[in-house]
């Protein structure tokens, strides 16, 4: 459930204290990249925080264009005090970009990220992120394929099934050390 796992990192991150949290879009291509992005919207909303578009930024699942919208997100007026990111290779730009500008992660900017890759735990800080059940999702996709296969019901039908997720707190998440000027 990619909306509700977004909804909750992000909740998460406002009740450590952020309240201006940046978000890195995947690539809009992806299905998954709008849930994620619909759940981070909804838990600014619950929360009364403002959407603020200049710390949104689009990425594409690449490290490249985690690269490029951090540094679009960071050189905002206001910056945030903690970036979400779609999944963990942007999030890990986010760390590079940061520690670049000599901006200590988690203590002067928070970066999570999304899947729960293997890349999470070889970067330092280690990422804060969503871990998804990736060998259940294989097993159930396939097992929907099989159904489908064997049915001989002709076209095919849209099955959704929502797994469980785990939102996994590493280094890389902290409340924030200095309070935004909105």
């Amino acid at each position: 459930d990619d909306a509700q796992a977004a909804d909750d990192l992000t909740t998460h991150l406002i009740n450590a204290g952020h309240r201006r949290i940046g978000f890195i879009r995947g690539n809009p291509d992806n299905s998954a990249s709008e849930r994620r992005y619909a759940g981070y919207c909804a838990a600014l909303a619950q929360a009364g925080l403002p959407l603020d578009p200049d710390i949104v930024a689009q990425g594409y699942y690449t490290y490249r264009s985690g690269l490029d919208a951090t540094a679009t997100i960071l050189n905002s007026a206001d910056p945030p005090t903690a970036i979400f990111a779609s999944n963990d290779d942007m999030a890990a730009a986010a760390v590079a970009v940061a520690h670049a500008r000599h901006l200590e992660v988690p203590a002067d900017l928070t970066v999570c990220g999304f899947d729960d890759t293997p890349l999470a735990t070889t970067i330092w800080p280690e990422l804060t992120t969503i871990r998804q059940p990736i060998r259940d999702i294989a097993r159930v996709s396939m097992e929907i394929m099989v159904r489908q296969l064997r049915s001989k019901r002709g076209e095919p039908r849209v099955v959704h099934e929502l797994l469980d997720y785990a939102l996994i707190r590493r280094q890389s998440d902290a409340p924030p050390r200095r309070i935004s000027q909105r």
